[in-house]
């Protein structure tokens, strides 16, 4: 575990010396702005934040963050550089920690940047500090999870394009396709689907609550990625 910062460094590093990150964050924080300006100072409607985080930024992230995850371990099993990486005294927990903290740390500071929304709606009324940490508390585990996921599937092809493409799909099915499913069945299937459901986890935080059962759910489901992407590699290890 003492490796896993210095592999963490070494990935933010590359984030900052890369193109692509610069691109990945001018898209989210382009689009993250369109959604802020149209749904928040819309004609009659209530400068509020709601509108933003009220679907658009789970939109916005599904499609931005296997962008930002997909050369994290794909990269490194084109060039056949990730026998390299994993040699002793680096294990496998050491490399899936570290390449995920690093993507996390990057998508910390797309979140500190977007604070200047709330900044900027505080010239027009009072911002609601409890309502934002909420919010904020939501993305945070809302991102851990994507990146988790992206991570997996970055682990599981040496294909950049088709890590994205994957990550992609299951991002929708399990934020936006479980939940539709969701309103169209009963009894104990529905009960499933919404318990599946990303967005019906996440929607409580932007309503400004703070349920310990979506927590968990974040949680327990992200740790369940990274360690099937650590059990990836150790498949990778003894082929």
């Amino acid at each position: 575990m003492q490796n896993v910062p210095t592999v963490m460094r070494r990935e933010l590093a590359a984030y900052f010396l890369s193109p692509i990150a610069y691109i990945v964050a001018a898209v989210f924080l382009l689009t993250a702005g369109l959604a802020f300006g149209l749904g928040t100072f819309r004609a009659g409607g209530e400068a509020s934040l709601r509108p933003m985080f009220d679907g658009w930024i789970m939109v916005i992230l599904v499609f931005v963050i296997p962008v930002l995850t997909m050369r994290l371990l794909a990269e490194e099993v084109r060039a056949g550089t990730i026998e390299m990486l994993m040699t002793a005294p680096v294990t496998e927990v050491d490399v899936v920690l570290g390449k995920f903290l690093g993507a996390y740390v990057y998508y910390l500071v797309l979140l500190v940047i977007m604070l200047v929304y709330p900044l900027i709606l505080s010239f027009f009324g009072p911002v609601d500090g409890g309502l934002l940490a909420c919010h904020y508390l939501g993305l945070l585990l809302l991102g851990a999870l994507y990146i988790s996921v992206g991570l997996f599937f970055s682990a599981c092809t040496p294909h950049q394009m088709i890590a994205v493409l994957l990550s992609l799909a299951v991002l929708v099915l399990m934020t936006f396709a479980s939940h539709a499913l969701a309103q169209k069945v009963t009894g104990a299937l529905r009960a499933l689907l919404q318990q599946l459901s990303i967005r019906a986890h996440f929607m409580d935080f932007v309503r400004g609550l703070v349920d310990l059962n979506h927590v968990v759910f974040f949680l327990t489901t992200t740790v369940f990625f990274l360690f099937l992407t650590v059990k990836w590699l150790e498949m990778r290890r003894w082929r």
